[in-house]
């Protein structure tokens, strides 16, 4: 039997099969997730940010694309998975402040999106699946069971990667 495991934002989780990750409201965060097949270890994290050097904050590195993701390979591998094994699937970066005029903030998701995906191919991972941009919010379950990545959305519905 499963047990599910809550992500927050600014926050990551990694399990084992069968369990599952899911993390709630992701608008202009993204959500990453990362998957081991071999030793079927899943981890997730939602990113708030793209960059903890633009912004000065230091501290909770759970919060940043740049630091967050390296956060999450970090703990896969101490959890046995290897990183040359892994995969991502990511989703969100919506644009959620359509009606704000300053444009550093109206395309957050976008410049989230562009992080983590910079990132991610700096570290030679690649990215399987995504379900990024538009308009909505999502929901969004990963299965360390099978790497699945199932998003809901109460606009579009729900679908599987």
């Amino acid at each position: 039997m499963s047990n599910s495991f809550t992500v927050g934002i600014s926050d990551l989780k990694v399990v084992r099969a069968p369990d599952v990750l899911v993390t709630y409201a992701l608008g202009s965060c993204v959500g990453i997730c990362l998957y081991d097949p071999m030793n079927r270890i899943g981890g997730m994290a939602h990113i708030m940010l793209p960059s903890s050097q633009e912004t000065g904050m230091k501290g909770d590195g759970y919060k940043f694309a740049d630091t967050g993701i390296a956060l999450l390979v970090k703990k896969m591998e101490q959890t046995g998975a290897r990183s040359p094994l892994m995969s991502a699937k990511i989703a969100g970066g919506a644009q959620m402040f359509a009606s704000i005029t300053n444009s550093t903030i109206a395309n957050i998701g976008q410049r989230n999106v562009s992080a983590v995906k910079n990132i991610l191919a700096q570290m030679k991972i690649p990215i399987v699946a995504e379900d990024t941009g538009s308009n909505y919010g999502r929901t969004l379950y990963f299965y360390a069971e099978d790497g699945r990545m199932k998003i809901k959305s109460a606009q579009r519905g729900e679908w599987i990667w």
